[in-house]
């Protein structure tokens, strides 16, 4: 089957590099961030309160790139994914609390965490670089403790089967990949398994919410590619009941939310980066599958950040689903790239546009996450003269209000995680969380100053 990839890393332009200082980015890909010195007008707002850094976990030493997957932020800790280790530190991350030891490097974790705090992540089964990406294991991250750990077999008994991703819902851990896919009760059940020799395989999963969407991949008749089909099934027993073909061009397919039913797709033609052509809104109510819109990525000039053969990792966006809103950053100057420097809503019912942000000044603009209310929470990018921020944006006026700025010193800081780092972000209790995905030697380029984590907060 189709290969995996480790870092889903996208290429980052050495053209947008000269132009901007830094590249703009966030989330998974990027977290400080540059702009254009264009002189655009700032969509921004003045004020807001001066943010301390609260904590900073300490770039781990490494003689190559190792991955150190793994963000989330529980009521009591902040939990990063380190080097063959997940650690629990205090809520402003200047306080390590526990440490839970893994046999290798891991290799996915999920975004997605239930009520109880349990998340899912998947491993190597050893520490030497030949080690493969066979161990799941269900993380109790408000306890700090692996509840347990399992590697898959498949319907012939063959054990050590490689995943390439884990997610968790609907009270079911499941890992896919080019090996297909297997899946867990929260009690460490088995419940399916992946076919021996088949020649349809689940690439991946998403979860989240109380539901698990399978990306389904079946060999052409020449076997140099895949016919995909987006299927919604039982999470306890992987029946399907609804399912959706994506068009014979779709190379891969990612889903951005399992409710509503959101999936970005690449056909081929995504030369900027994104991993994403189209993103496709469909109804999974009935047993087929309906289209309700398409968005087209490419013509718009938008900037979600797909690691090419995921399932879910999307990033630079947010999604509001009472609204049925979805927000993505875009460039200004779609025809020359650059930093996407506003955001712009649409309207995943009908692929419409509900507004836009005036364009940040010299600086990116990017959606982390919607809140209760409807509004949304966006990175403010750094640049040479200042550090970055937290605004948040209207939701039908699109003005924005500063939340917080963060330190000055901390902007080389900032921008080294952009231009090196692999980042995920969590705004919560008025705390803006960074974590790195990948620990790597230090580069002349970020001053070896780049943190692996870092936390920003007025307390």
């Amino acid at each position: 089957m189709r290969p995996s990839s480790p870092s889903g890393r996208r290429a980052k332009p050495a053209l947008k590099l000269i132009a901007g200082g830094v590249l703009a980015v966030a989330l998974v890909s990027g977290c400080g961030s540059g702009g254009d010195d264009d002189g655009g007008k700032s969509g921004g707002s003045s004020g807001g309160a001066q943010a301390k850094t609260l904590g900073k976990v300490a770039m781990p030493k490494v003689g190559k790139e190792t991955n150190t997957m793994g963000t989330w932020v529980t009521d009591t800790n902040f939990v990063k994914g380190e080097v063959n280790e997940i650690v629990g530190y205090s809520l402003d991350g200047a306080t390590s609390k526990w440490k839970i030891p893994l046999d290798g490097q891991i290799c996915w974790a999920s975004p997605h965490m239930t009520e109880e705090g349990l998340t899912a992540v998947l491993f190597r089964d050893g520490a030497g670089e030949d080690a493969l990406c066979t161990q799941v294991g269900l993380v109790d991250l408000k306890k700090g403790k692996l509840v347990w750990q399992k590697e898959g077999s498949d319907t012939e008994g063959n054990a050590g089967v490689q995943f390439d991703q884990v997610t968790i819902g609907g009270g079911t851990v499941a890992a896919g990949g080019s090996g297909g896919g297997g899946a867990w009760s929260l009690d460490g059940t088995p419940l399916w398994k992946p076919e021996y020799l088949a020649d349809c395989d689940d690439n991946g999963y998403a979860g989240g919410d109380d539901k698990i969407v399978a990306i389904r991949g079946c060999d052409s008749e020449d076997s140099s590619t895949q016919r995909l089909e987006v299927q919604t099934v039982n999470p306890r027993t992987r029946a399907v009941t609804s399912s959706y073909p994506l068009d014979e061009k779709v190379e891969y397919a990612h889903v951005i939310s399992t409710a509503p039913l959101v999936v970005a797709v690449d056909t081929g033609d995504s030369d900027a980066g994104t991993g994403t052509t189209d993103i496709l809104t469909i109804d999974d109510s009935g047993k087929r599958g309906k289209l309700l819109s398409t968005i087209d990525v490419l013509a718009k000039g938008y900037q979600p950040n797909c690691p090419a053969t995921s399932v879910e990792g999307c990033t630079e966006l947010a999604l509001d689903k009472a609204s049925s809103t979805l927000y993505l950053s875009s460039e200004v100057d779609v025809d020359h790239g650059g930093p996407g420097d506003r955001i712009t809503g649409l309207n995943l019912k009908t692929g419409k546009e509900t507004g836009r942000t005036k364009m940040a000044e010299s600086r990116s603009l990017t959606p982390v996450q919607t809140e209760k209310d409807g509004s949304l929470i966006a990175y403010l990018g750094s640049m040479y003269s200042e550090a970055g921020g937290v605004v948040r944006i209207d939701p039908t006026s699109f003005a924005m209000e500063t939340l917080q700025k963060h330190p000055d010193d901390m902007k080389d800081a900032e921008s080294g995680m952009d231009v090196y780092g692999d980042c995920t972000m969590i705004y919560k209790g008025k705390r803006l969380y960074i974590g790195d995905s990948r620990a790597s030697r230090p580069t002349s380029g970020d001053g070896g100053t780049r943190p692996l984590a870092v936390v920003f907060g007025t307390a």
